[in-house]
């Protein structure tokens, strides 16, 4: 019989799906999940009641298909998407790539299906990687790395293309060491957080940033930085699902020379496209 102290533990499995990034909702989990999708400690689930521990291993097995290892994926393969539609989304097939706060790789696996070379897959933390992508040969996983420390040797050679979904780190402070391992043509696609721009006095209530004017300054800040370090800015666009407490996230499509990039957003240009990808975002939601 279960001790009340290991009972008070235990979780629904598709609210813990959520919970780990691993499904965008109740209902996409309880889908995975009644689907034959979803295993835990190596076994098939297929109720989405089940009661689990949240230090259980659960995986998600998906044979095609946009049921990406997290969330967070769908945030890239939308902004993909949406500068595909205005010509200026980075080229990802055959490149060798860098993935930067990978966490459990939900950028990582939408690069290997748009026809990634090569992912390295960045993270502070450990053991975070699906274990799909850990184990498949076009992906090599750098555990317990900082990226303000980032060896260039360490992922060479110098990836073409830099993505990156940071947290609690304003992006002005890893740019330059991003752009040291970076090719010298290569593209960058980077998440920028508000939340994590603005300083904590500014951040509202829930930890969000609800201020359209505060979006705009973080994401200007931040092509700012970019352009103080030789780069380009090409395009800024809002990402499509807002991040887990309700922010409003966007992405900064820049490129590592400045002359290499299809064009240099700057001045009142930059700051047009930067209000249009704001007022066109999805609302700050403080209620989650």
């Amino acid at each position: 019989m279960r001790r009340k102290a290991d009972m008070a533990r235990l979780i629904r499995i598709d609210s813990e799906l959520v919970r780990r990034g691993l499904a965008r909702s109740r209902s996409h989990a309880a889908t995975l999940i009644t689907d034959g999708h979803v295993t835990l400690d190596g076994a098939v689930v297929t109720k989405p009641a089940r009661q689990v521990d949240p230090a259980q291993a659960i995986e998600i097995h998906t044979p095609c298909g946009d049921d990406y290892v997290s969330r967070g994926a769908h945030k890239l393969a939308g902004a993909l998407d949406a500068l595909g539609e205005r010509g200026l989304a980075p080229r990802i097939e055959g490149r060798r790539c860098l993935d930067a706060g990978a966490s459990t790789g939900g950028f990582t696996d939408v690069l290997l299906r748009r026809g990634a070379e090569h992912v390295v897959a960045v993270d502070v933390g450990y053991g975070q990687l699906a274990w799909s992508l850990r184990s498949d040969p076009r992906v090599t996983a750098l555990d317990r790395t900082n990226i303000r420390t980032l060896d260039p040797a360490a992922v060479a050679p110098a990836p073409g293309l830099v993505v990156g979904d940071l947290s609690f780190i304003s992006l002005t402070l890893v740019l330059e060491p991003l752009l040291r391992a970076a090719a010298d043509d290569a593209d960058l696609l980077l998440m920028v957080k508000p939340q994590f721009e603005v300083g904590r006095d500014r951040i509202g209530h829930g930890g969000v940033v609800r201020d359209p004017g505060l979006h705009v300054e973080s994401v200007l800040t931040v092509a700012e930085r970019a352009h103080s370090l030789g780069m380009g800015v090409d395009a800024v666009t809002a990402s499509p699902l807002p991040g887990p407490a309700g922010n409003v996230e966007y992405f900064l499509n820049m490129h590592a020379s400045r002359a290499g990039g299809p064009e240099d957003l700057r001045g009142a240009q930059l700051r047009a496209q930067v209000e249009r990808a704001v007022a066109e975002g999805p609302a700050a939601d403080d209620s989650r």
